[in-house]
């Protein structure tokens, strides 16, 4: 995790008083809750794509665009905002993004009409955009440098967390009370964050604007380059296929919406194990750490098909596949730092906004094949993705290419 906390030109409470250590692990606890908030709403419908389609009376992957809508507007946003309200305090953006993420949750639930669904999501995607990329690098100015470590870790396991606990619970709650009760207690949830925002985290005011010069300063680096290469391929391969997981466990498995529910929070809590052990690694074998992530979920995906026809089966897979996943995230944007660590705010926007273009194009390409073949043909064209990650990086290896030097202008 080093690399992705290094300090830079920020400093612990820069231009603050001096604060106990305990409101600064509670200001960490407050983004990821933050994050956490995001994450859930931004992947719910995978855990309610079919009750959601079947109120519409829309197919699966009609219903997929409600994954498809946040990521294009985040791979926008993230840049667009960051820039336009880069002199503008932290904690103050951090607050408003809370507050439109709470919004685009009481929208969807009571949305008459699939189309307003769709508008609440373009709002999430915008407030994903925003918090990400400037929620994503704050650790260092919230905590002294010794601990920035452990605090990027905390803030990045709200991408497992979301997994374990607000995709299952969103997924429960749908089939107990219907799918809108589950957007109606994100949007209760959130406000709850909001509160903890405005009470724990200080004014941060902006140390180093996010210009496009610094932007396009950043992209020009090889590192960089290979960095967008790699997360296209592994978001691809990841998110063209499970946003579809629930429609292969019904189909293929035959697994009621009941055990549906546990198999994701299994999966879930894999994830968090695989978000600490490679967040443990990732600093000193940034590229065996992302390409055994992605060679995992290669062979998870392409042995599904096979193998997750019985529910034993599934679950083992759905393991595998959690703790490989866990550590994509953190490994993606620990090679975003690495190749521009002297502009870490620009590095989280490049993260953020490649991560969540790629995000919504696998969703919707996987919706296209999902609904023209099968889920297992989707699980298989993931599989190969993941499988050209791999080789990107054993290329990327093979050049003994060196990380940039954070002293170097």
């Amino acid at each position: 995790m080093a690399s992705t906390t290094t300090a830079t030109t920020h400093s612990f409470g820069a231009g603050l008083p001096t604060r106990s250590p305990l409101i600064g692990w509670l200001a960490v606890v407050s983004v990821m809750l933050g994050l956490f908030s995001i994450v859930t709403t931004e992947i719910l419908p995978i855990g309610l794509l079919t009750s959601i389609g079947s109120s519409f009376t829309i197919s699966d992957g009609m219903a997929g665009l409600m994954m498809t809508m946040p990521g294009f507007l985040a791979a926008i946003s993230a840049p667009v905002v960051t820039v336009a309200t880069a002199r503008i305090d932290r904690r103050l953006m951090l607050c408003t993004f809370m507050l439109l993420l709470a919004v685009a949750d009481f929208l969807a639930a009571a949305a008459p009409d699939y189309w307003l669904v769709l508008v609440s999501r373009v709002v999430v995607g915008i407030v994903i955009g925003g918090f990400w990329s400037i929620g994503a690098g704050l650790a260092e100015r919230l905590v002294p440098t010794e601990s920035v470590g452990r605090a990027t870790a905390v803030i990045f396991s709200a991408v497992p967390l979301g997994s374990v606990l607000g995709v299952p619970a969103g997924t429960f709650l749908g089939d107990l009370a219907g799918w809108r009760v589950a957007f109606i207690v994100m949007g209760a949830l959130t406000i709850g964050v909001l509160v903890m925002l405005s009470l724990f985290v200080p004014m941060l005011p902006p140390v180093q604007a996010t210009r496009l010069s610094v932007l396009r300063c950043a992209f020009r680096s090889t590192h960089t380059r290979v960095a967008l290469l790699l997360t296209f391929l592994i978001v691809l391969a990841h998110f063209g296929t499970y946003t579809y997981v629930t429609p292969f466990l019904e189909q293929v498995s035959d697994v009621g919406s009941g055990p549906i529910t546990v198999f994701l929070m299994i999966y879930g809590a894999a994830g968090i194990v695989g978000n600490f052990l490679g967040g443990a690694v990732v600093g000193r074998w940034p590229r065996a750490t992302f390409g055994l992530a992605a060679g995992m979920i290669a062979a998870v995906t392409l042995l599904l098909p096979v193998l997750g026809r019985s529910e034993a089966g599934a679950v083992v897979l759905l393991i595998g596949w959690g703790v490989a996943y866990g550590a994509v995230p953190v490994a993606s944007q620990t090679w975003f730092s690495k190749a521009a660590p002297n502009a870490p705010e620009a590095a989280s926007v490049l993260f953020t906004a490649s991560f969540q273009a790629t995000f919504s194009l696998g969703a919707l390409v996987g919706g296209i094949i999902v609904d023209r073949t099968s889920p297992s043909t989707v699980m298989t064209l993931g599989g190969i993705t993941a499988m050209l990650m791999v080789v990107a990086v054993v290329a990327h290896f093979a050049q003994r290419l060196t990380w940039p030097d954070q002293s170097q202008a």
